[in-house]
């Protein structure tokens, strides 16, 4: 397909993309026993530099991933760090770019012995961004529970979680929705599919803990540490019942591939006027500025990939 890059990375080394594959007999099991990432790289048009966002901080999820696994990496920080700008660099990108580091083990049955080596296959995709769309999303609220701790913890991004995102995603749209809000074992809100979950009350912006059932994100740490810091606005992250979303007055989905999602209803009722509310508004303007570069502020979260 013309969309697939020229390059992946497998186990230390670039390999052209037709050339990169495993035994068909090995999808189902190294599935089960996998983790992945997905980190964002955003061009900025006018200064023609293409921006990897939270790089390191990715790298440090995907590692504790792989320990929560009980997987052996065998690939420094440092040597996947290197990795991902190779293989940008090789696949001379000028274009926004989905980036998904995967480990899995290779094993002809299911499971794996504690510590087996892990396999490295690094993948980058092109992925156009949503943000400053002006697109919204209809919710629903899920019949299906979030996944507990003690069944598969849900702070790892595994491939076998997603399962439970499946089930509610299908859900949501075969019922008319676009999006589905996941409630955890205790009837309290837990987040969305591959995203969480914020809303604005009274001028203030409420998240559910990380307790409650969701992935340790990245980018909500990212927004609540920029609301706290630039916008000034109060965060709270607390247990969330699910009839105070119908009564918020915004709401917005945040993570790497859902970026700033802002959505109009929750089980048909309508938040605000249905439109982006004025706070979702200048979150999403200040995130679209700093992973771009435009805002130069917050250096340190961006990696420049300069041409080789």
């Amino acid at each position: 397909m013309a969309d697939n890059p020229q390059f992946v990375w497998v186990d230390g080394k670039l390999v052209a993309w037709n050339d990169a594959t495993i035994h068909i007999t090995l999808l189902g099991t190294s599935s089960v026993s996998s983790v992945f990432e997905g980190i964002r790289a955003y061009w900025n048009s006018e200064t023609h530099q293409l921006f990897v966002f939270h790089l390191d901080a990715h790298l440090v999820r995907f590692a504790q991933s792989i320990r929560l696994m009980r997987m052996k990496q065998i690939f420094s920080r440092a040597q996947l760090r290197d990795a991902v700008i190779e293989l940008l660099r090789a696949n001379q990108y000028a274009q926004d770019v989905y980036i998904r580091p995967f480990a899995f083990i290779e094993s002809g049955m299911f499971g794996s012995a504690p510590d087996a080596a892990a396999r490295i296959v690094i993948s980058p995709s092109f992925m156009p961004t949503r943000l400053k769309s002006g697109k919204m999303a209809h919710a629903c609220i899920s019949s299906w529970s979030r996944i507990s701790d003690n069944v598969m913890p849900p702070r790892v991004k595994a491939s076998s979680n997603y399962l439970n995102s499946r089930y509610a995603s299908e859900e949501a749209r075969r019922n008319g929705y676009d999006i589905a809000l996941i409630l955890n074992p205790n009837g309290k809100v837990a987040e969305a599919p591959g995203a969480c979950l914020m809303f604005v009350r009274d001028g203030k912006i409420i998240t559910p803990t990380v307790t409650s059932g969701i992935l340790e994100s990245i980018t909500r740490a990212t927004l609540i540490q920029l609301c706290r810091e630039v916008l000034q606005v109060e965060v709270i992250e607390r247990e969330v019942d699910r009839t105070e979303l119908y009564v918020a007055q915004e709401a917005f989905l945040c993570g790497t591939g859902a970026e700033i999602t802002p959505i109009a209803s929750v089980d048909r009722f309508t938040l605000g006027d249905g439109n982006i509310g004025p706070l979702t508004a200048q979150v999403e303007n200040l995130y679209h500025n700093l992973v771009r570069g435009i805002d130069p502020r917050y250096a340190e979260w961006r990696t420049q990939v300069s041409p080789t």
